[in-house]
């Protein structure tokens, strides 16, 4: 039943989106090419909605505000630096890696500019190992020290995992690169395959990072209980929906692009309930949503120096998002900064299920 569980979410997160594409007339062929590059296939996004806008925002802000609240109101006194060891050697690498490959993804150097479109994986890098350096010296341990193999998996799965969100970005084209027009299917391969190994790790890191801040998730393992009652009852009918939502993200792209975040997670989990595995959302039913805030904050954390490192680099993406294309923050209208916390859960889940198929030490 574990195996059975999986192989169908892994059919149903690949088939759904086709099967919508192909209700809805356009040309299966064109979807199924490899690499996922982003090319115009649909016509354009519907236009800018002060309405849309303005109930989405409310939307989004009736979900976060009540767990800031909360964390507000629960802030212990205030701690002390919470320093256990010096910053380490290994981490003032980081800090010249990240601070060179910042200059060198800002500035237009005519000698660098064979290499100037390469530029986001150093960042990310000596961002991790910086995050790394941080969370040791705050707590005395983190996952390049004590789990070096399982951030290795971590960077192997990372880059499968974040294909696939090209693949799932064909249906809905909510974003696209510029200056990679030079780049021939092989090259952008190796071009987008790095960087995109060092989201998992990443947001992994930053999590544990804000771990060591207890004031920051306060009051969070004793909130808002919500009964789930009867979860692999539950598992069946969700993976369905979820998977009918994604194939009819393809058809009804402007009103349905949300469940790029929302489905895929949706059926990951609705595996894992299946196969007997740990979830993230056990706890909510005691009201434990530390560990949901904590990822999804991660990932936000993340995504902020994401499209801020991405805003004055040569190669980088650009946004084109139903309804809401203004009050950018960067490239990203603000209203898409939200997806960065179901995004968050979504790396949770996969980090959980490698965690506990890891037989190495655990971070």
């Amino acid at each position: 039943m574990k195996h059975f569980a999986f192989l169908l979410a892994v059919i149903l997160l690949i088939l759904a989106p086709l099967a919508g594409v192909y209700l809805s007339g356009y040309p299966i062929g064109e979807y199924v090419s490899f690499p996922p590059m982003s090319i115009k296939l649909q016509p354009d996004h519907a236009p800018f909605s002060g309405f849309v806008f303005t109930l989405m925002m409310l939307a989004i802000l009736a979900v976060v505000v009540p767990f800031f609240a909360r964390v507000w109101q629960s802030r212990p006194d205030p701690e002390g630096g919470g320093i256990k060891k010096p910053f380490p050697t290994w981490g003032w690498i980081g800090v010249l890696i990240l601070a060179a490959g910042w200059v060198l993804a800002w500035s237009r150097f005519e000698w660098f500019a064979g290499w100037q479109t390469h530029t986001f994986t150093p960042l990310w890098v000596g961002y991790i190992i910086i995050v790394n350096a941080l969370t040791w010296m705050r707590s005395g341990r983190c996952l390049l020290t004590h789990a070096p193999g399982y951030m290795l998996v971590l960077l192997v799965a990372s880059a499968f995992f974040w294909w696939y969100f090209e693949y799932l970005n064909l249906f809905v084209e909510n974003w696209y690169y510029v200056q990679v027009e030079h780049l021939g299917p092989r090259e952008f391969f190796w071009y987008a395959t790095l960087p995109f190994a060092t989201v998992l790790p990443a947001v992994m890191s930053t999590k544990m990072f804000l771990e060591t801040f207890p004031g920051f998730s306060a009051g969070l393992d004793n909130f808002i209980r919500i009964k789930i009652p009867a979860h692999r009852k539950l598992a069946v009918p969700l993976m369905l929906l979820a998977s009918a939502a994604l194939a009819l993200t393809a058809i009804w792209t402007d009103y349905l692009f949300y469940m790029l975040w929302l489905a895929p997670l949706i059926i990951m989990v609705s595996a894992m309930v299946l196969a007997g595995k740990p979830t993230l959302f056990y706890g909510i039913s005691r009201g434990r949503w530390k560990q949901l805030y904590l990822w999804g904050m991660a990932a936000l954390m993340c995504g902020f120096f994401w499209e801020m490192w991405n805003f004055f680099s040569y190669t980088r993406w650009e946004y084109s998002i139903p309804f809401v294309e203004r009050f950018y923050i960067f490239e990203m209208p603000l209203p898409g900064y939200a997806g960065y916390l179901p995004f968050g859960l979504q790396i949770g889940v996969i980090c959980l299920l490698i965690r506990d198929n890891w037989t190495g030490k655990k971070p």
